[in-house]
């Protein structure tokens, strides 16, 4: 199993949430404070939907490759160092309301990418919640940002505990 994601950064969550169920013609598959994904079957695609600032203009937020095993991401760290680019990895992460293993590098616009793979749910406990105070105490997916894709190792280390 491989598909794209594609992170959108929404001012609306709900009004975004309704829209790409209705036309994607399925529901969520995860739905967190400030945080929701769908696992699209055709096209294979897993939507991720982070709450942006009230006001904002939907944007990109990252792109990624969802691989099935964490064997695929070692794989793509050492493929993507061959090719001459600069993977960063993160191991046991917890972003997005997920355990995952990933490594991002930059397209040449500076536009992330991650290659990852899930390893497991975070908070199952708050599935279906939307409380914005909930998403304040427990991480709201800004692991996944551009931000912490270019940080240092340690501040890295630091920002991807939030989910």
């Amino acid at each position: 199993m491989s598909r794209v994601q594609l992170a959108l950064r929404v001012a609306d969550l709900e009004g975004a949430v309704e829209f790409y169920s209705r036309l994607f013609n399925t529901t969520p598959a995860k739905r967190r404070p400030g945080y929701a994904n769908f696992a699209i079957a055709e096209p294979p695609l897993k939507l991720v939907l982070l709450e942006g600032e009230q006001g904002e203009a939907t944007r990109m937020d990252h792109l990624g490759v969802e691989v099935a095993t964490t064997d695929d991401v070692t794989a793509a760290h050492v493929r993507l160092a061959n090719a001459g680019l600069v993977p960063r990895p993160e191991e046991n992460t917890t972003c997005c309301y997920a355990v995952q293993d990933k490594v991002w590098v930059n397209g040449p616009g500076g536009e992330p990418w991650e290659v990852y793979t899930v390893k497991g749910d975070a908070r199952a406990d708050l599935e279906g919640k939307t409380s914005l105070e909930l998403s304040e105490v427990t991480g709201d997916g800004t692991c996944c940002t551009s931000d912490v894709a270019n940080a240092a190792d340690d501040e890295r280390a630091k920002a991807t505990a939030c989910c």
